[in-house]
């Protein structure tokens, strides 16, 4: 029997056990190729076992939610409306049938129905002036026959009409600026300004029944904002699936996190890397995000983030910072918890977003204490360990793990503390904003205060 029939390739194996024992299986002149499959392999099964874990723990936390609405509903008198007896009789459903069957062609030759949120939203923008018209929009393809004009009132392509001529209103989209999984967010000008016109892609209201909800939030939420650090919306187009954009100021900027890890993928800050921006500077961008919370949270009904991170604040060319992306954004009346499960992200989501329990806008107060710590520290977050976003969401959630602190001798007084406060697993004793924002300037005080003395020992020597 020759070597190759008396062990089999490793290609022969089936799962991730089968693949291992190939590899292990290979003959010792190629055992030095096979070291590098082997880590990726066994990373892989470990990401497997988190993830069983923590679709095992979902589950329980989302059989969880579910009595607790099942209650709710009970409590308020509407849980009849869940039942099986609120389902229509087979008599009426036939007449339905009939009548569903006799209005076919009619329904085929209407518009696909509106979400009432996003009619709403569309009336309101067109009533405050920030409605953009679709035609608007000149993309590259468009400037091919930039001479050309489909305007109701030319009723004709030809040369540009002279009310289109003296508007001078269409967006010029240039060069995409970055991708996200719904958008793309495209430099443009617009009545002769520099903007950002973040695009939805149509695929996302095909695919998701909620999508027309889900930006008409966002556009909602953004026309309401007048705040030096929240990104400034100037306008608007909601005609869902294909001409849905936001057009906003163009911030000249990075993000939060490009300015503090310098585009560093999440791993030990290495000694060659360059130093973090000064700690002065670090705490100022902290307390311009908190400013930004204050206001949101102070409005009413109460604006909730819910996934407030590093990569969703923007800077501007003085590299003030912006709050920015409303798409997971929902107004919270007073007194009122909110319902929805799991959104935003798993690193920076509080526990009990995690757990799927109800919650306030207390859990925009436990991302920004990541943030404050990522911000101190320069470092990301949980990077001391090996852990995928699934094992620190598990660990999270059970009251086991939070970021690693810097040191507190090294640091102002309070700062660590503050830090501890806002992370704290029981929502009603994190702090406020404006509870924040007050500890935030002491602290940046304290900074320019020592090292206005640090500066003063050095003139001195």
């Amino acid at each position: 029997m020759s070597d190759a029939d008396a062990h089999p390739r490793h290609d022969q194996h089936r799962g991730l056990r089968g693949r291992l024992a190939g590899l292990f299986s290979l003959p010792a002149s190629q055992n030095h190729h096979s070291d590098e499959q082997v880590a990726k392999l066994m990373e892989e099964l470990g990401r497997q076992r988190d993830l069983k874990e923590t679709y095992k723990a979902r589950l329980e936390s989302t059989q969880g939610y579910l009595r607790f609405c099942l209650e709710v509903a009970q409590e308020h008198g509407f849980l009849h409306l869940m039942s099986d007896s609120a389902q229509h009789s087979p008599h009426r459903d036939a007449a339905e049938a009939e009548s569903t069957a006799a209005d076919d062609e009619e329904l085929a030759d209407a518009p696909p129905p509106c979400d009432p949120y996003l009619a709403a939203t569309r009336d309101l923008a067109v009533q405050h002036g920030w409605s953009v018209a679709p035609d608007e929009v000149m993309n590259d393809h468009a400037r091919t026959r930039s001479k050309t004009c489909a305007c109701n009132a030319c009723h004709s392509y030809g040369d540009l009409c002279g009310a289109c001529s003296g508007r001078g209103t269409q967006i010029e989209l240039h060069e995409v600026l970055g991708r996200g999984t719904t958008a793309d967010i495209h430099r443009a000008t617009w009545r002769g300004l520099e903007v950002a016109v973040k695009w939805v892609r149509p695929e996302f209201f095909r695919s998701n029944p909620g999508g027309e909800a889900f930006f008409a939030q966002e556009a909602d939420v953004l026309s309401r904002q007048r705040h030096p650090h929240v990104l400034r919306l100037m306008g608007a187009c909601l005609r869902p699936p294909d001409s849905c954009f936001l057009v906003t100021e163009l911030l000249g900027g990075a993000t939060l996190a490009e300015w503090l890890h310098g585009g560093r993928e999440r791993r030990p800050r290495a000694l060659p890397s360059p130093p973090p921006p000064p700690l002065v500077d670090r705490v100022s961008r902290a307390l311009e995000i908190a400013l930004a919370m204050r206001h949101l949270h102070a409005q009413t009904p109460r604006v909730v983030h819910r996934d407030l991170k590093p990569s969703n604040v923007l800077l501007d060319a003085d590299l003030r910072a912006r709050v920015t992306d409303f798409g997971h954004a929902r107004f919270l009346p007073d007194g009122k918890e909110a319902l929805t499960g799991e959104t935003g992200t798993y690193v920076y989501m509080a526990p009990e977003v995690i757990r799927c329990e109800p919650y306030t806008e207390k859990c925009d107060v436990y991302s920004f204490g990541i943030i404050l710590n990522e911000l101190v520290t320069a470092d990301h977050p949980y990077i001391e360990t090996s852990y995928g976003p699934s094992k620190i969401a598990l660990k999270v959630a059970d009251g086991v793990l939070r970021p690693k602190l810097p040191e507190r001798d090294a640091y102002p007084t309070g700062l660590i503390d503050l830090i501890c406060q806002t992370w704290d697993a029981q929502p009603s004793s994190r702090p406020s904003f404006a509870t924040i924002t007050s500890a935030l300037r002491e602290i940046k005080q304290q900074i320019v205060k020592y090292r206005e003395q640090d500066q003063h020992l050095i003139n001195y020597a």
